[in-house]
């Protein structure tokens, strides 16, 4: 132990004595930087206990604060208690091998996520959320699955909640506002109005919605049979599409699905063009550099 942590030890101690107790905060911002293992945290405090010196949360009320002469000590005492309270600790520091308790300390360097720590990451995950859908919307296969499982919805062979769970709106973007705690005096006119579910989507807002999906898609093919996928006419409305389903939040089962199916296909894509490759290099004998350059 140093004599910048001797130091430390002796002014947490002789606060201790001067004030009858100390608090965790206080014996944790006083403790040497390379001790972060729980168990040896608890020892200390063990330590610190059997000095005379209470240990807690809080700081407690002055009414139950009990000072005795016997707490009372100079500076030199203080660093001597505080030396040998920490010898045996400190010396073994960094020796343990059971792997519990090396998590423990790894877990000790680690801060815990804030409030906004979570909605950083939260907003993150929905970002990355957001990006696969808007490459899925791409698909015109998806739009097709998405529409007609909403026709199951409309002939009322499903509910509006196995699709989706509502709509992207400006305010998402806003962090979230804290919550109101209900006065105690307003819990008369509470009694006295009805609670307030939430029955999910607007079936009306999502019929809306869904309706210009719809009539976009239909442009869409017909722009696609006269014209061709590579139509400048085609590519306006896939962007449209895109960006009209972008807004409805279908629900991760649903999202999975389309996942799923899309992955199926490029699978079977890429197990057709091997095959294709085998018959032209293996059995055709066509140069390699050949048949990837004609065929990317």
């Amino acid at each position: 132990m140093n004599a910048e942590q001797q130091s430390q030890l002796k002014i947490l101690i002789a606060r201790g004595k001067e004030q009858g107790y100390l608090t965790y905060r206080e014996v944790n911002d006083h403790l040497p930087n390379d001790i972060v293992d729980p168990n040896q945290i608890e020892d200390i405090v063990s330590m610190i206990n059997d000095m005379g010196i209470a240990v807690h949360e809080v700081a407690p009320e002055a009414d139950q604060i009990v000072l005795s002469e016997n707490n009372v000590a100079t500076d030199e005492d203080a660093a001597e208690e505080a030396a040998a309270a920490l010898a045996s600790v400190d010396s073994e520091f960094g020796r343990t091998t059971d792997p519990v308790r090396m998590y423990m300390r790894e877990m000790g360097t680690v801060e815990l996520l804030t409030r906004e720590g979570e909605i950083v990451i939260a907003k993150r995950i929905e970002d990355g959320i957001n990006q696969v859908m808007y490459a899925l919307s791409f698909y015109p296969g998806t739009l097709k699955s998405v529409l007609d499982a909403y026709q199951r919805v409309e002939a009322g062979e499903a509910r509006l909640t196995d699709l989706i769970n509502g709509f992207v709106r400006e305010e998402d973007d806003e962090p979230p506002k804290p919550p109101v705690v209900p006065s105690v005096n307003a819990k008369a006119s509470d009694n006295e109005e009805e609670e307030v579910v939430d029955t999910g989507p607007d079936p009306e807002e999502a019929k809306e919605r869904f309706d210009e999906l719809r009539t976009l898609f239909e442009k869409y093919q017909k722009v696609v049979v006269k014209q061709g996928r590579a139509d400048e006419r085609c590519r306006k409305l896939t962007e449209e599409m895109v960006d009209k389903l972008g807004q409805i939040k279908l629900i991760p089962k649903v999202s999975e699905r389309l996942i799923y199916n899309l992955r199926s296909l490029v699978n079977r894509v890429r197990t057709h063009e091997r095959l294709i490759m085998d018959i032209c290099v293996s059995k055709a004998k066509m140069p390699r550099k050949d048949f990837i350059t004609s065929f990317p």
